[in-house]
């Protein structure tokens, strides 16, 4: 099993495939990277050597910002936003959804499961 930037890819899918387990990485990224490397896209991780691995992590490192870098950044910029008190870091703080999407119905990712409010019967007729 190959390790890259901290994540374990799997060993059976194809090497393109198992670098979108990278967060940070997707396919079209994986796609330049394999061809930087030098590697066939249809060759598994387990056929990989360890220079092949090499190649792939140096070139990782050397142009992509992946995993804890990454998810760093975006928890800094949220925390800004917030700090800032601007709409969308209000948005984030209330844990609405932040880029104009309706919140009436649906939006039940962000919002949680519905609650009941006490007292909203609908009116018998």
């Amino acid at each position: 099993m190959a390790r890259i930037a901290g994540v374990d890819l799997p060993r059976d899918k194809r090497i393109e495939y198992a670098l979108c387990y990278i967060y940070g990485i997707g396919l079209s990224s994986a796609k330049k990277i394999v061809g930087q490397a030098g590697i066939s896209p249809t060759t598994r991780v387990r056929e990989m050597t360890e220079s092949e691995t090499g190649r792939v992590r140096e070139i990782l490192e050397r142009e992509y910002r992946v995993e804890g870098d990454l998810r760093r950044e975006f928890a800094l910029s949220v925390r800004r936003l917030m700090e800032i008190g601007c709409y969308r870091g209000i948005r984030h703080r209330r844990g609405l959804p932040v880029r104009g999407q309706r919140t009436k119905t649906n939006a039940r990712f962000r919002k949680g499961p519905k609650r009941a409010v006490a007292g909203k019967k609908k009116p018998k007729k």
